[in-house]
């Protein structure tokens, strides 16, 4: 059986604009997990270079 690859993967890299940071944002308030909405604070952080 051959391996799976696989890859990294940052979300901050995707978020380029202000609508899709909002957009993030929105989408991880709705699910109402406090833990993924600090995790999402640090990765909007380094989408906007602020890290």
């Amino acid at each position: 059986m051959m391996a799976l690859e696989t890859f990294p993967y940052d979300t901050a890299e995707h978020l380029k604009t202000p609508e899709d940071i909002a957009l993030y944002i929105e989408a991880v308030l709705e699910d109402g997990d406090p833990a993924l909405v600090a995790d999402a604070i640090e990765v909007v952080a380094r989408a906007r270079g602020t890290a």
